[in-house]
């Protein structure tokens, strides 16, 4: 399977200008070959775009994310939306199991080849440190995995990566890669370096690690998105300017890495 990263350029709150960029670069990647595209955290809006959020959210089932749905099935294309704000009251008006009845979440809808919706991935860990995430949003519940492009795909989100424990339980799930939509800042970049490459190690799985770019106020998104292999060796990589990070993913060298070296076998 062929993973194209898109290191976005995100605008603070011009949600329909960062839809159109995001269309764009998904239309270049699956004419570059990609099988699965992955966008970065709040994409939509900005995640530093506090103010926006509510004005920003919808359901799950909505025209926004509807339009990469389209994309998706147009194109032949998996997309990963990832992520948008979304509205858990509208998303229960339409039917979507939610964690609340009410408020906003900060969610990664998966779409396949054929358009449809098979993952939905509601953040766990909301990050407080200088930020108002943890006032806004829902956190999220369930850690799902799904077959796409024959690969077991699971997805966690930016502040995720310091909490090895989601991955150990897609582990038990046979997760073989793990995307990692972010909105991660400066001046942490050795830790958004270091924590991709361990969660790979750890779990003798593929982690990619999709940033965006741009400047919200005193914040600035570090880039410098990344696809890791099962045994943490980085595949490709991007700076701080927009990209693409392109990588052949195969389940075939997660199984040959397991079977190889011992350690999930080794756990007590």
């Amino acid at each position: 399977m062929r993973l194209a990263c898109i290191q976005l350029d995100v605008e603070a709150g011009a949600v329909e200008d960062n839809v159109a960029r995001a269309l764009d670069r998904v239309r270049e990647a699956a004419a570059a070959g990609a099988d699965l595209v992955v966008l970065p955290e709040l994409f939509d809006v900005g995640y530093f775009a506090f103010d926006a959020y509510q004005r920003a959210a919808e359901s799950v089932a909505g025209e926004r994310l509807g339009r990469f749905a389209e994309i998706a099935e147009n194109l032949g294309v998996a997309v990963l939306a990832g992520t948008a704000v979304e509205d858990l009251a509208a998303s229960a008006a339409d039917g979507i199991e939610t964690p609340e009845s009410d408020g906003l979440a900060n969610t990664a809808v998966l779409f396949d080849a054929d358009g449809d919706r098979r993952l939905v991935y509601r953040k766990h860990h909301l990050f407080g440190y200088g930020s108002e995430e943890t006032d806004r949003m829902v956190p999220g519940d369930w850690l799902p995995v799904v077959e796409i492009e024959g690969i077991r795909v699971g997805v966690t989100t930016c502040y995720d990566l310091r909490f090895p424990e989601l991955y150990r339980e897609m582990v038990e799930e046979d997760v073989e890669c793990v995307l990692v939509p972010s909105a991660w800042p400066y001046p942490r970049v050795e830790h958004w370096r270091t924590l991709g490459r361990a969660r790979a190690i750890e779990n003798l799985a593929y982690v990619a690690t999709v940033n965006g770019t741009g400047t919200f106020g005193d914040e600035s998104l570090c880039g410098r998105s990344a696809v890791y292999d099962p045994w943490g060796t980085t595949l490709a990589s991007a700076g701080a300017n927009p990209a693409t990070v392109t990588a052949e993913i195969d389940p075939a060298d997660v199984a040959a890495v397991r079977e190889e070296f011992p350690a999930l076998r080794d756990r007590r």
